[in-house]
């Protein structure tokens, strides 16, 4: 469970985030609608104190931002711990949460001479968008991938989505991309050898001893996982 802290700066308003942010942070999406609207500017997030953050939790930051946009400001992330910054590069959403100069305080034509966005901010705000769009839309696919974990090896949600982020890092596999292989399995598909011996070895680090692999290298036991061989 996450809690927040509240402290205006300026015309932005600093949240402070504690706890987890999965499934349960939706809950805080009113209330962080609610602080940007009373912010001049935006919300700068500190998220140091996250521990635990996965597809649920990005989701919610992704909400808010797209409401910042809507009520034309911005959602930076001033500072956070390892499992935030992870989960940012792996998705590539890192850049959306980046600090930026609020719409408020950029340097506008005058009041009397009205222009349109020039070429290039016409074309970052379309290239925003579409890395919003996707990094949302990669999220049922992670999701369901870490379900498929869990029920296969009895994992935690913690551990399935620590399983997919090792995996993704010892293969140099985004992570979506690792997670619609492992959905295909299900469907007959298979994964290839290298991804398999470096999953094996990630349940095998994960789960207790006595639950672990015998032989990581080979893969996890046919009896124990998804068709993955």
């Amino acid at each position: 469970m996450a809690t927040m802290d509240v402290v205006p700066n300026g015309d932005r308003i600093t949240v402070t985030v504690w706890g987890e942010l999965d499934l349960g942070s939706r809950r805080l999406l009113p209330e962080l609608h609610d602080i940007l609207t009373l912010s001049g500017s935006g919300i700068d997030l500190r998220l140091d104190a996250v521990g635990f953050c996965d597809c649920s939790g990005l989701n919610t930051l992704l909400d808010l931002r797209l409401r910042a946009l809507d009520e034309d400001k911005t959602v930076t992330v001033r500072s956070c711990g390892p499992a935030i910054e992870r989960l940012l590069d792996l998705t590539g959403t890192r850049e959306l949460f980046a600090t930026q100069v609020p719409h408020q305080d950029a340097v506008r034509p005058a009041a009397d001479e009205p222009g349109p966005p020039t070429g290039d901010e016409d074309q970052d705000l379309r290239a925003e968008v579409t890395q919003l769009r996707r990094a949302m839309q990669t999220r049922p696919t992670i999701d369901l991938a870490r379900g498929i974990l869990m029920a296969s090896f009895g994992l935690s949600p913690e551990a399935a989505w620590s399983v997919l982020v090792r995996t993704s890092q010892n293969t140099n596999t985004k992570l979506h991309h690792l997670a619609g292989d492992l959905v295909d399995t299900v469907r007959g598909g298979t994964l290839s050898e290298p991804v398999q011996q470096q999953l094996a070895a990630a349940v095998a680090s994960t789960a207790p001893r006595s639950e672990a692999p015998t032989s990581p290298a080979k893969g996890p036991s046919p009896e124990a996982q998804p068709d993955i061989t």
